[in-house]
């Protein structure tokens, strides 16, 4: 199956590894990736941040970019969602972005659900001997829709024992620009999160979403903590 992949500026700049890993695994499921080097971010700091005429700009791009006559896969529920979800509100004056957007939107998917749900794919061969939990990411869970495709994935993983820790619903507190205008909330919510993997005693923190792991592997290591957080791309392309 040839699809299109859409990888987030933050994956991009921080987490390329992630990137080639995610290649790898839809690679090793049969698909034939596309990449158009010319994409970049898909708007959702902007518009959080309530510059809607500069994420209109951006999402034009992205409707440039990428077509919809093969899948658009990306490893994030948060930027797919927010593609999915709030494109049509800052293209409101666009007939023409809005119909291609509508055409598009139903193409769109982040990776687990590719996987499990589109390409009926549920194991990929990866070992990953240790002990992880899960985090649900906000957006991925509550917008995109995406809870039990991440852990059938992870059940399928060689060696892996995956413990849930408690509350693994409540957000990280990344929120995008949230945890650089409201540090000190932010900082509390991933201490707590923090606190909540580390007595499951998991190695690792799992998560669809490299933002959310951001934060959290911030917080490990300002406070010397041995726990890490890795994106489940990384985990599936283990072992082989």
């Amino acid at each position: 199956m040839d699809i299109q992949l859409f990888i987030p500026c933050y994956i991009d700049q921080l987490y390329p590894q992630t990137g080639f890993n995610t290649i790898k695994i839809l690679e090793k499921a049969g698909c034939n990736v596309h990449y158009n080097p010319q994409q970049t971010c898909c708007g959702q700091p902007a518009f959080n941040s309530g510059y809607w005429k500069e994420t209109a700009q951006l999402a034009e791009k992205f409707l440039q970019d990428f077509n919809s006559d093969m899948p658009i896969l990306s490893p994030s529920g948060s930027c797919s969602s927010f593609i999915i979800h709030h494109y049509h509100k800052v293209l409101a004056d666009r007939p023409d972005l809005l119909q291609r957007h509508a055409k598009m939107k139903g193409q769109i998917y982040e990776l687990s659900d590719f996987l499990v749900n589109v390409l009926k794919v549920v194991d990929l061969g990866a070992k990953f001997p240790h002990k992880v939990t899960f985090h649900d990411s906000c957006s991925a869970l509550r917008e995109y829709g995406i809870k039990d495709e991440p852990r059938l994935l992870l059940s399928h993983v060689e060696g892996l024992e995956l413990i849930e820790m408690e509350e693994s619903e409540t957000c990280c507190g990344f929120g995008g620009t949230f945890a650089v205008k409201n540090n000190a909330i932010s900082s509390a919510m991933a201490e707590k999160k923090v606190q909540n993997a580390i007595a499951t005693n998991a190695d690792y923190v799992i998560s669809t979403e490299a933002s959310c792991l951001m934060n959290i592997n911030g917080y490990c290591v300002k406070n010397k903590l041995s726990l890490k957080g890795m994106h489940l791309a990384d985990i599936l392309a283990s072992g082989y």
